[in-house]
């Protein structure tokens, strides 16, 4: 399941348990806004942080491109995201995620999840701006 399904919606609460199913249990989801300092946080830290905004806030969240290298047993990869207060309004955010993923042979696990947001000063890089083709 893509971690942008379990995110994304109208206001009210996430499926928080298949959010944590995605992660091995001491992941990390790391961000700084607006060229703040950076916050380092695990699953729990991010549903506590997360969970009282999407109660009373939809979001939408939904790739712009994705670009994927794997080797052996780990893959990164680098998503752009548009952000959305509902599904065909313009984005009010965008940005990159990277994220780190580790194949048990059974399945994927996300080790951490990286995102900085777009800003005057930090745009999308071109083949990040528009979907790939």
């Amino acid at each position: 399941m893509p971690i942008v399904n379990v995110i994304s919606g109208p206001a009210g609460d996430r499926d928080w348990n298949s959010f944590h199913s995605l992660f091995v249990p001491e992941a990390r989801l790391t961000t700084r806004k607006d060229g703040g300092p950076i916050r380092l946080l695990d699953v729990e830290g991010y549903v506590r942080g997360a969970g009282g905004f999407f109660r009373t806030h939809a979001f939408y969240e939904s790739a712009i491109t994705n670009r994927v290298q794997k080797f052996g047993n780990i893959a990164q990869v680098f998503s752009s995201y548009e952000s959305r207060s509902a599904p065909n309004e313009k984005p009010f955010a965008r940005g990159v995620n990277s994220i780190q993923l580790f194949d048990d042979g059974s399945r994927w696990w996300i080790l951490s999840i990286l995102w900085d947001e777009e800003f005057p000063t930090n745009p999308l890089p071109p083949d990040l701006a528009t979907p790939a083709k």
